[in-house]
């Protein structure tokens, strides 16, 4: 009877993550490049502008609450700090569909910077975690199919919500149903016993061993440079279609939407290959597809080849996020596993920050993404030097 109440528990867990990463991170932080263009042609604002405030803000909040929120999931458990960044991650987008200057735009974007902090991978990853072992690769695939499916859906949502209301209004309705969806479901979900104690601490070791590896640098390098890639060339793709390449909303929708349909494939790919081979070597096939997929994203010529680089760099997409808390559960174990992804997702949050503004900033000074490109493609390449030398574990279950 207690092993069907626990697989039930796990199930609503696994739910949950699925629900809140589709709102959090498939809508609230890869749906935002769908509006880029909307407040370059309103406002007058450079490509640099817009994409600094998702830097800004994650230069900002992650290295302030980072660690904190790492510190807090390991002592009390994730649900508390998943409620605080989805109600987070909705104020930032009702404020965003208000902004009439820079400040407003910065303001409310450090409030979605907490929001993905708060509510994003960390508590959700920990959660699964806990909850899972043998089959943690597929749980933690599935879950994650949230993000995939919301950011392929976001862009359409938002299409057609920006034609009847505009795209202010659209953002503050995607706002309203973030919390309205999400935020009951993570009231309901229910943390493992051994996760909290009564008094809401928890028995856990210290991770300074864990800073004394080379192994935890390296995985920390190979997250950052992976993180820079995939944010440097998501947070600009819209900017590059619509203005430089003067696609159509419509059509430039469909290429977001499916580099995200793809990442859909790619988690379930990467979580199945996590289960039965060496994580170490299916996360370097995620930072080798997206180092492929880069510049064909960027100068294929035609519409064949960019629908076939949006399939390559949406299936490393998919594995890339999914893989690293798996690889660092099994090599340093799930009982410091918050404050270690506190710490990796920090410094991760640097690398997406200044990525995207950094390839904005380059693309402004010389008129083109080749120098961006070529940038994105060594960081990513320099990820998986980063990940040979983490060590060779093959998972058991």
């Amino acid at each position: 009877m207690q092993t069907s109440a626990n697989q039930r528990q796990a199930y609503q867990a696994l739910a949950t993550a699925f629900v809140v990463l589709f709102c959090i991170v498939g809508v609230a932080l890869w749906g935002l490049p769908f509006y880029y263009d909307f407040m370059v042609q309103q406002f007058g604002w450079t490509r640099a502008q817009v994409t600094s405030g998702n830097a800004l803000s994650k230069l900002i909040v992650g290295p302030i609450f980072g660690f904190l929120a790492g510190w807090i999931v390991d002592r009390f458990g994730p649900r508390r700090l998943m409620m605080i960044g989805i109600l987070m991650a909705g104020v930032a987008l009702v404020g965003l569909g208000s902004i009439s200057s820079l400040g407003m735009f910065y303001f409310f974007y450090f409030f979605n910077a907490l929001g993905y902090v708060c509510g994003g991978p960390l508590p959700n990853q920990v959660l699964l975690t806990q909850r899972f072992d043998r089959a943690r690769g597929k749980a933690m695939g599935f879950a994650y199919l949230g993000i995939g499916i919301g950011g392929a859906t976001v862009p359409w949502i938002s299409h057609i919500l920006v034609q009847h209301f505009g795209w202010q209004t659209a953002l503050q309705i995607l706002g309203v149903t973030i919390v309205v969806v999400s935020l009951p479901l993570a009231w309901m979900v229910k943390e493992t016993p051994q996760a909290i104690t009564t008094n809401g601490s928890v028995n856990v070791p210290s991770p300074k061993a864990a800073f004394k590896q080379l192994s935890f640098y390296l995985l920390t390098l190979g997250s950052m440079c992976s993180v820079a890639a995939i944010s440097g060339t998501q947070q600009n793709l819209k900017l590059l279609l619509s203005l430089d390449r003067h696609f159509t909303q419509r059509d430039a929708a469909s290429v977001l939407s499916m580099v995200l349909t793809f990442s859909i494939a790619g988690r379930l790919l990467m979580g199945w290959l996590a289960d039965r081979f060496s994580k170490k070597h299916v996360m370097l096939l995620t930072f080798l597809l997206v180092a492929a997929g880069i510049p064909l994203l960027f100068f294929g010529t035609s519409r064949p080849i960019l629908y076939v680089s949006a399939a390559i760099f949406g299936i490393g997409l998919g594995g890339d996020y999914m893989i690293i808390p798996l690889i660092t559960a099994e090599i340093f174990g799930i009982e410091i596993l918050g404050r270690l992804m506190g710490v990796i997702l920090t410094a991760g949050g640097i690398a997406e920050a200044a990525a995207p503004w950094l390839m904005g900033h380059l693309r402004d000074a010389t008129g083109s993404y080749r120098e961006s490109c070529f940038v994105l493609v060594v960081v990513a390449l320099l990820g998986g030097v980063a990940v040979l030398g983490l060590p060779d574990r093959r998972s058991t279950g």
